[in-house]
């Protein structure tokens, strides 16, 4: 019997000790589950600035070729293509970068400079809003 008394701290511990290490593991994997999408989502953004960055470029070396608009859209995307292949982006969705190219176009001047279209000019005061959006939230 005396036995059985002494054995019961021991399994005590043993349960509380098991009891805090599962805890334990199970918050550190929570915890770097966070930092891996918190990482991604760096990344990611790090990313598209990449590729507006580029888009941009891009866009603005067409400006003064002889060719149709097309043309400067698909050669366009092809130097965002090239350039994100260069870096080994290989991975980013095409419709993205003709997103971006989009984008880069109607920012640009060759839009014109209509400042009565109010579309026109939210899209070019889109990138000067979303870095004060950025810039508030830290």
């Amino acid at each position: 019997m005396n036995e059985i008394i002494n054995a019961i701290p021991e399994y005590v511990i043993t349960a509380v000790v098991s009891t805090a290490i599962f805890y334990l593991m199970n918050a550190g994997k929570n915890l770097l589950h966070s930092k891996v999408q918190h990482a991604k989502t760096t990344q990611s953004k790090e990313l598209w600035s990449f590729i507006e960055q580029v888009a941009n470029t891009a866009v603005n070396s067409l400006v003064s070729k002889d060719i149709t608009g097309d043309a400067k859209f698909a050669q366009a995307t092809a130097i965002v293509q090239d350039a994100l292949a260069k870096q080994g982006f290989t991975n980013v969705d095409v419709k993205s970068i003709e997103s971006a190219v989009q984008s880069a176009y109607e920012k640009s001047n060759l839009t014109g400079n209509d400042t009565t279209d109010p579309v026109k000019v939210a899209i070019q005061n889109a990138p000067n809003r979303a870095n004060d959006l950025t810039k508030e939230a830290d």
